[in-house]
């Protein structure tokens, strides 16, 4: 009889289990029959407004309008229409300017023979040569001046100096603060000077491996506008501005009110400077000649090269996009000059702006780059694996910018060994890339290792064009 009644309730509820699956197959078919009849009115009738309304009430009029500007475009005048004042975009400009893709490496082959893989490549570079105390980097990438407070967090900015000391090479301040714990952190350390109250900081100066005088950079000029409510807390009370009232930092740098100052500034700075390199970073301009022709009578060591596809933390899109020159042009301008009035022995060049890849990078300095500035590369690689931590609701960069209140969620250790690899895997790409070429170090580089792919690019740089017939 047990066996029986328990048999029975086995029957009873495997048909109850059938019974139920079934259900759930009849109604999934309905469903979807239903949910494709629902999707397929709903695309008809909104396809039949499209095709049916006139153009001015018709939503295909705002996809003119973005094939005609962009997107962006549209964004900012709508940021503009909200209150009427300037607008601060960062990372720079979306502009596609000249830059190195059309310059291809004239690898080593038959005639000139590739070097083996176990061959090492000298990639040390020597910053400010005829200085007392030269700055020496292992590597020829450097992380640029990104400020505290004005632009990362303390997390961001202890993590990019802990990978620079990692990778032996340096790392800039930027326009903020003096940050004694980025300091600590740091190996190699270079000191701004901005032109905010606090860029002369004389702790700062003895602290530095070298000093760089910041008159201008690849998206930002002149003058500009710290808002309190912006920089708030520990930053706000490092540069000592008021808490409630706007600071507009200077258009040049103080006490400079002639090209004619300049040598008496660098002269009056180097005394505090105790033999370390002197620095000038400045926007690429179609005048960076004349720029340059200054620099050099004041006596500054190094000079630092931002092209326009440089960027910022905030800067008006009419400074990203409609002021100065591509990377490129400044860094063969540059150059050009400082080998016609014979100081390039004594004056290092440094470039910044836009350089992404290790090819890119390689080819600076095969044109004549000392060493390069990455800015967007580090600041993307601080957030590698902690994407989770702010996505979808906000940009990655909240993970880092100083007044996001995502910042805490920053690992300062994971951010730091990220950006030490992305950088370990760009200089071994580039050491790489001068065994290619039958070289063994980066000084062997020059001008005969590339070759142009278009005319407008042979006549910009002096390179060969790759389109000729003969060895020239």
């Amino acid at each position: 009889m047990l066996q029986t009644a328990l048999l029975v309730i086995g029957l009873s509820a495997l048909g109850a289990f059938l019974a139920g699956v079934l259900l759930l197959v009849l109604i999934f078919f309905i469903g979807k029959r239903m949910f494709r009849t629902i999707v397929q009115r709903l695309f008809g009738l909104v396809i039949d407004r499209l095709l049916q309304d006139k153009y001015h009430e018709n939503l295909m009029e705002l996809w003119s309008a973005v094939r005609r500007t962009s997107l962006q475009t549209i964004l900012e005048i709508s940021l503009r229409a909200e209150k009427g004042g300037l607008i601060e975009r960062p990372l720079g400009s979306p502009k596609r300017m000249p830059h190195f893709d059309t310059l291809m490496f004239v690898p080593g082959q038959m005639a000139r023979l590739p070097k083996e893989a176990d061959v090492p490549v000298d990639m040390k570079v020597t910053l400010g040569p005829k200085a007392q105390k030269p700055l020496t980097i292992e590597i020829p990438l450097m992380i640029s001046g990104m400020g505290y407070g004005v632009g990362l967090s303390e997390q961001a900015k202890r993590a990019l100096a802990k990978a620079a000391k990692q990778l032996q090479t340096a790392t800039n301040s930027g326009e903020g603060p003096y940050l004694a714990e980025e300091r600590q952190e740091a190996g190699k350390f270079i000191w701004q000077i901005s032109r905010s109250p606090w860029g002369h900081t004389p702790e700062a100066i003895a602290a530095a491996d070298m000093l760089e005088v910041q008159m201008g950079q690849g998206a930002r000029m002149g003058p500009f506008t710290v808002e309190p409510s912006v920089v708030k807390g520990k930053a706000q009370r490092l540069m000592g501005i008021s808490p409630v009232e706007s600071l507009v930092t200077s258009a040049v740098i103080p006490g400079i009110q002639s090209p004619w100052d300049w040598m008496k500034y660098v002269e009056d700075l180097r005394a505090q400077a105790g033999g370390k390199p002197i620095a000038l970073k400045i926007m690429a301009t179609g005048a960076i000649e004349r720029d340059l022709a200054v620099a050099l009578e004041a006596g500054f060591d190094v000079i630092v090269v931002d092209g326009a596809q440089g960027g910022a933390s905030g800067a008006s899109p009419m400074i990203c996009d409609d002021l100065g020159i591509p990377s490129l042009l400044g860094l063969v301008r540059a150059e050009r000059f400082l080998v016609e009035q014979g100081a390039r022995k004594e004056v290092s060049l440094v470039v910044a702006g836009g350089y992404a890849t290790s090819g890119e990078c390689l080819k600076a300095l095969t044109l004549g780059a000392d060493a390069v500035y990455l800015g967007t590369v580090p600041l993307f690689a601080l957030v590698h694996r902690q994407v989770h931590k702010i996505l979808p609701w906000e940009p990655l960069t909240q993970l880092v910018w100083y007044d996001s209140p995502y910042k805490d969620r920053l690992d300062i250790n994971l951010a730091s060994q990220s950006v030490a690899n992305v950088f370990k895997s760009m200089a071994k790409e580039m050491e790489e890339g001068v065994r290619a070429l039958g070289k063994t170090a980066l000084a062997e580089l020059g001008p005969n290792d590339l070759v142009a792919l278009d005319e407008w690019t042979a006549k910009v740089t002096g390179v060969k064009p790759a389109y000729t017939f003969k060895d020239s």
